[in-house]
């Protein structure tokens, strides 16, 4: 992409868009939850070509239309994050400390998870949440360090 093209795109995100670090309870996991990190953009369906402009510059993730009348291009997952983090990173304004927060997380992701890494990569999940306003975030590094204590999988920290 050129340089104007890329600007565009890093406002667009700044602007109608959204990124993401969340903890996701997954049954199927060995330790039972998920660091899932997304990148998305929003526009009315009426204007969903834009999206479809996006997707075809990114070459990755995918659209789906919402029941009320919003459309997203959603991008999924670790590198493909990082990957688009990183190009529009100089580009970026509002969200560039959130981005390179996120890329600091998807960088100190193991290979392989252990119980204390997922309780460490959680807490950098929680220092992402501060640039988003959700309102419905239930699932912390609390929750996670609780729910590997219930499952024995770590020790239970006592206090001194």
């Amino acid at each position: 992409m050129s340089n104007e093209e890329l600007a565009y795109v890093a406002g667009f995100l700044d602007g109608d868009g959204c990124v993401m670090a969340q903890l996701v309870r997954r049954k199927d996991y060995v330790y039972g939850y998920q660091i899932r990190t997304s990148i998305v953009f929003y526009q009315k369906s009426k204007n969903q070509r834009i999206l479809q402009w996006l997707k075809s510059r990114l070459n990755i993730g995918y659209i789906r239309q919402r029941k009320d009348g919003m459309t997203e291009y959603v991008i999924v997952g670790l590198k493909e994050v990082e990957v688009v983090l990183k190009t529009l990173l100089p580009h970026l304004r509002l969200k560039k400390e959130l981005a390179e927060s996120v890329i600091r997380l998807i960088g100190a992701h193991p290979k392989k998870m252990t119980p204390e890494e997922l309780v460490r990569l959680s807490r950098l999940v929680d220092d992402t949440a501060r640039f988003n306003y959700s309102k419905k975030r239930t699932n912390t590094s609390r929750t996670i360090r609780s729910y590997l204590e219930e499952a024995n999988l770590i020790p239970v920290e006592t206090e001194a």
